[in-house]
């Protein structure tokens, strides 16, 4: 219980330096600031596999499957690495959202703040009932693994109209509108503002709730991934809070070359089609952990390299202005 209270307690404080310090002025995030977080939390979430390694063979905390030290960490980052990959989805729709509300740059990070804040109850309240589920049920990881690879073949047969998402005719933008009215003025970070002695959502306070729903859309698909893996909840919770922290930061560097990864999908798809597969064979076959770990993160780089490549041929096939 200590661990997890020292956990809980080292993201709260953070959240609060990075609100209250290191962006108490709103400002626009650059490049160049983004991909130092960036690296900043990578770098993290690799060391505090050596954390988890020191934890479990320390017995400082439960270990209910038994686990050791060099398997908690091999799990812990191949946990990571599958949250961190399926939060490309996520970069794609905050995209998406902030553009269509015409979200100041300056603003977005206060936004995904607090995002962030919802996204870790969220994810703690459904990776909880998640491994309740797992370890009562055992037909449950039959569920889970279906599930995934059906969401798989949906994501590889999609059809290119289902892609536009369009936040203003979404359901979640109608009963916002319905509960509280939604006004077109902007008063600076604030996400409620008073006109006419009535008060009214701001567009920031919409893009925040969609946001927040999106989230929670995709987490359907990321937790029962992680479950996948390991059903301990100290791992499971971790790695996934490290790949939200880190969500903010990796979106800010990325938002600019969003284009140039369009095959890092398919490579999503391979992560989840492979975990679900896991998840139907766990009773028949179980993968050495690894074989995860080195598939995820093959997969992950190989639609990394491919998308950079195509996009530079692309560019280099378009036609200079001098030849047009």
């Amino acid at each position: 219980m200590f661990v997890w209270i020292f956990f809980i307690l080292a993201v709260l404080i953070f959240l609060a330096l990075d609100l209250g310090v290191f962006n108490k002025t709103p400002h626009v995030i650059s490049s160049k600031e983004a991909g130092i977080w960036t690296a900043v939390w990578v770098t993290l979430s690799f060391a505090f596999s050596g954390v988890i390694y020191w934890l479990y063979q320390s017995n400082y905390i439960a270990n209910p499957d038994q686990l050791k030290p060099a398997e908690a960490s091999i799990k812990f980052l191949t946990g990571y690495l599958i949250e961190l990959s399926l939060s490309a989805d996520n970069i794609f729709v905050i995209a998406i959202i902030f553009a269509s509300f015409k979200i100041a740059q300056k603003y977005q990070h206060r936004v995904l703040f607090w995002g962030i804040i919802g996204a870790i109850i969220f994810r703690g309240l459904m990776i909880f009932f998640g491994v309740i589920l797992i370890r009562k049920v055992d037909w449950i990881t039959y569920v889970f693994g279906s599930f995934l690879v059906f969401t798989a073949m949906k994501m590889l047969f999609k059809k290119e109209d289902e892609d536009e998402f369009n936040p203003k005719e979404s359901k979640v933008y109608k009963i916002i509108g319905k509960v509280i009215p939604i006004s077109h003025h902007r008063d600076k970070e604030h996400f409620i503002i008073k006109e006419n002695n009535r008060n009214y959502a701001t567009p920031l306070l919409v893009a925040l709730l969609v946001i927040e729903v999106m989230d929670v859309v995709f987490a359907m698909d990321s937790v029962p991934a992680i479950l996948a893996i390991t059903s301990d909840p100290f791992l499971v919770f971790s790695s996934n809070i490290f790949a939200i922290l880190g969500l903010r930061s990796m979106y800010f560097f990325l938002a600019n070359m969003l284009q140039k990864f369009s095959y890092l999908e398919y490579s999503l798809i391979a992560i989840l089609t492979f975990v679900g597969l896991k998840m139907l064979l766990v009773h028949f076959y179980k993968f050495p952990e690894w074989v995860s770990l080195s598939f995820i993160a093959v997969a992950l780089l190989t639609g990394i390299v491919v998308s950079l490549k195509m996009a530079d041929k692309e560019n280099s096939e378009k036609p200079s202005p001098d030849e047009e």
